[in-house]
């Protein structure tokens, strides 16, 4: 009856520890899911920043002060998805935008009122890619 009793323990333990191994393995895929979610759905609000940013340029006779908003608002955006992620392309691309933006921002404190939006497009369109699973 010892015996029983022992190996009904080992059993109950193995189980709890099997339960916890799987646990914390839907965990950590959920956080990864979730992260994603969150590159994907900060993308595509940069996507619209990016969008907003290009009218604002075309309208900055109307209204200069848009174009500075614009840009703060990618940047804002820019610093979500550097916080929340680790995967290095992300990183890359979140890097290659800010740097687009950053001259974009350069380009029209120094009174340019047509900059080349170009690269902040494709860097967008690069971070949207890295960011779809």
């Amino acid at each position: 009856m010892g015996a029983n009793r022992r190996r009904g323990h080992r059993t109950t333990i193995a189980t709890a520890l099997a339960a916890v191994a799987l646990t914390t393995g839907l965990t950590a895929g959920c956080d990864a899911v979730g992260t994603a979610l969150d590159c994907v759905q900060t993308a595509d609000t940069i996507a619209d920043s990016v969008t907003d940013l290009q009218q604002a340029v075309e309208n900055t006779a109307d209204d200069p002060t848009r174009t500075s908003q614009s840009i703060a608002s990618i940047e804002n955006n820019l610093d979500r998805i550097g916080d929340r992620t680790d995967n290095a392309d992300v990183n890359k691309a979140v890097d290659d935008l800010r740097k687009a933006v950053a001259n974009v921002r350069t380009a029209v404190d120094n009174g340019d009122n047509t900059p080349d939006l170009s690269p902040v497009t494709d860097a967008a369109g690069e971070l949207t890619k890295v960011c779809t699973p």
